[in-house]
């Protein structure tokens, strides 16, 4: 935790000036004291307060150039009169006292005009500025006075102290990719739905994919819920997105893509998939060269031979890709597998490479006489392949020849086995059950309500506080499993409770197909040895989380293959910033973070949701829209889209319910 001179941060009031150090008191929250590197914080300002690192502070300039940064977005914003007008007034009269020409009768009008925006702001980012900024007119009174009473400058007004501010959201900070969730949300409900699809595609390149199969963590942050229910910001995702498809609206960039730069700098990617094309994008919107390697015949990696027709439908998914690959800078080459020898070519002729190739290798599940090898043992990876690139593509032969009217057992819990089981359910098989060592609300935790009762509805057999002991065979296929029963012991001491093997707990499954969606690993073969590329505990490859190079000068990693099986949005966040700090890495050879990426770091460790946070000023009760689903009989054997998504009217009035829960935060350094 951080140590802070002053802090009033989220109601913990810390006041430690004048103090010997063996005397203060330590807040509790994950304040930045340090900036970045060796730099140090001086301040940190936002909705919850104000945090003093440094007794040497100039709250007055401190509080004026937060009112400035706020000015700054309502000026831009301009929805209601209290933030617009009352952002400017703020500034003025600060900027006043703090060069040396204001009067107490300047203090009286902050206060009263903050009070009224507190009161009548519309949404949170008018309402929450006034407050660090009346803390600091009451906790550093003396500052106020002497710049009033003596008519001088605050005492460092002017000087070398830099301010660096970002605009979040609770959404947004969840948000892996953090992308700006209000501005999509205001454009769905204005019925702007370009300006939606470009507030989108200014962190998510990928808004059919990511408006259909996101996990949408963002929902578990929104504050509507501290009132009723969240609000569906996942499916109002996709609503900019096809209206683009559906009315063949020319490609919406965030920003103009740059002209092809034609330096001679270049980088190569490997892998096609979330984490690959989010690279290629970025790195194009900046008209750098982007030479994108794929071992597949087709584009979109595991999301396309991965993820179900009915979840993401492959034409909707390749309007992504072909919003990507149809950048001027992007090349790709399919059926191309990168070995060791390959990438060590690669590396000598590019400035840069990033490695975002998956993790295609379906893990065991540690069974008494598993072998891989024998019939009916089916990995979780290469059962969806040949799921997928027949339904979608054509290519193989229907999974239905192996499973119809077979069983089957899936051993999971997450996005994979839920994947594993709809389908095989639609490949036609008499019987499919999934094992899964934790409980329901932990599967639903690891992938969505909506999934698993999907699921359910569509016959498939739950057994939970399960695992294989044994697998039995006849020589040639699987015939049975020998299972374990385990239940939830409590610590009596207070820790985690522990699976407990249950005593006359054991059951047999007759089966024909076991399939071990357990978890997925990388194929790390195409690291030349002699690199030496340092690696985690889990086998994936290392950095340092935040620029994503490896260990190897210019090598770096993001999505599956640097952290392991993960969603799309986690991915898409990871190559977002990898391509970030590549375009300025192969100019300058160093990897840098800009002070928004810094920032976002920053709070995403504070955690800007607070859900003890009282809601209050806003109508309660307003039900969540549900989007219209296909029956269970109408989509329980095709790949039909199960979810049709929001009316225009359903959206809309979705959309209104959001709370512009806009926040702004400031760092002095």
């Amino acid at each position: 935790m951080s140590n802070v001179v002053f802090s009033t941060w989220r109601d913990e009031f810390i006041d430690n000036r004048g103090k010997p150090l063996d005397e203060w008191s330590e807040t509790g929250f994950k304040l930045p004291e340090t900036y970045h590197g060796d730099r140090s914080s001086k301040a940190f300002i936002g909705w919850d307060g104000v945090a003093i690192f440094t007794e040497d502070i100039d709250a007055v300039e401190l509080a004026s150039q937060y009112a400035a940064q706020y000015q700054e977005y309502s000026e831009a914003c301009g929805r209601c009169a209290p933030g617009r007008w009352g952002g400017r007034i703020l500034y003025d009269l600060l900027d006043k006292i703090a060069r040396g020409e204001g009067t107490h009768d300047d203090v009286a009008h902050l206060k009263e005009v903050s009070q009224t925006m507190m009161v009548t702001s519309k949404c949170e980012i008018g309402k929450t500025v006034p407050k660090p900024i009346l803390d600091l007119m009451e906790h550093y009174k003396d500052q106020f006075d002497r710049c009033i009473n003596a008519q001088v400058p605050s005492k460092h007004y002017g000087g070398d102290t830099s301010y660096i501010a970002k605009v979040t959201a609770p959404c947004t900070d969840m948000c892996p990719a953090h992308v700006d969730i209000p501005a999509y949300i205001e454009g769905v409900r204005d019925m702007i739905f370009t300006e939606s699809l470009q507030a989108t595609r200014q962190t998510m390149p990928l808004a059919h994919t990511c408006g259909r199969v996101c996990p949408h963590p963002c929902e578990d942050a929104c504050r509507r819920a501290n009132l009723d229910e969240p609000i569906s910001i996942m499916e109002l995702k996709r609503i900019g997105a096809d209206y683009e498809t559906d009315h063949e609206v020319p490609w919406l960039h965030p920003k103009e893509p740059k002209a092809p730069r034609n330096d001679g700098k270049k980088v190569a990617i490997i892998g096609a998939g979330p984490a690959g094309l989010t690279a290629a994008y970025y790195l194009a919107l900046e008209g750098i060269q982007v030479d994108i390697f794929e071992e597949l015949p087709v584009n979109g990696g595991e999301v396309a031979v991965g993820v179900p027709e009915y979840r993401m439908p492959i034409d909707k998914y390749n309007k992504d890709i072909d919003f990507v690959l149809e950048m001027p800078t992007v090349s790709i080459t399919n059926n191309h597998r990168v070995d060791a020898e390959r990438l060590k070519e690669i590396d000598a002729e590019y400035d840069a490479t990033l490695l975002a190739f998956g993790t295609r290798l379906s893990k065991k599940v540690y069974a008494e006489n598993e072998n891989p090898k024998m019939g009916g043992y089916w990995g979780a990876i290469a059962m969806l392949d040949k799921v997928n690139l027949w339904s979608k593509y054509g290519i193989g032969s229907p999974a239905s020849n192996e499973l119809k009217d077979k069983t089957v057992v899936c051993v999971g819990g997450g996005f994979t086995s839920m994947d594993v089981v709809r389908c095989s359910v639609r490949e036609g098989a008499k019987k499919v059950i999934m094992l899964y060592r934790r409980d329901e609300a932990t599967i639903i935790r690891n992938t969505t309500y909506e999934e698993y009762h999907e699921a359910v509805e569509e016959g498939v057999e739950f057994i939970f506080y399960s695992a294989i002991e044994e697998i039995f065979d006849d020589g040639e296929k699987i015939t049975k499993l020998k299972c374990n029963r385990f239940e939830l012991v409590p610590d009596p001491n207070g820790g985690r409770a522990q699976l407990v093997k249950m005593e006359d707990g054991d059951f047999d499954i007759e089966c024909d197909y076991l399939i071990p969606a357990v978890s997925q690993a990388a194929d790390l073969q195409l690291l030349p040895e002699e690199w030496g590329v340092e690696l985690t505990s889990w086998n994936t490859l290392l950095t340092n989380g935040k620029d994503y190079m490896t260990s190897r000068p210019g090598l770096f990693a993001a999505g599956d293959c640097e952290y392991g099986p993960m969603t799309i949005v986690n991915a898409v966040g990871q190559a977002r910033r990898a391509a970030s700090v590549i375009s300025r890495y192969i100019y300058d050879g160093k990897c840098t973070l800009t002070d928004d990426e810094i920032m976002e770091d920053h709070l995403n460790k504070l955690k800007v949701y607070d859900k003890k946070e009282k809601i209050t000023g806003w109508m309660p009760g307003l039900p969540r829209a549900v989007s219209e689903k296909l029956s269970v009989d109408e989509r329980i054997d095709n790949n039909k889209e199960v979810n049709l998504g929001f009316t225009g009217e359903e959206a809309i009035a979705e959309a209104e319910r959001c709370m512009r829960c806009y926040y702004i935060s400031m760092v002095a350094v």
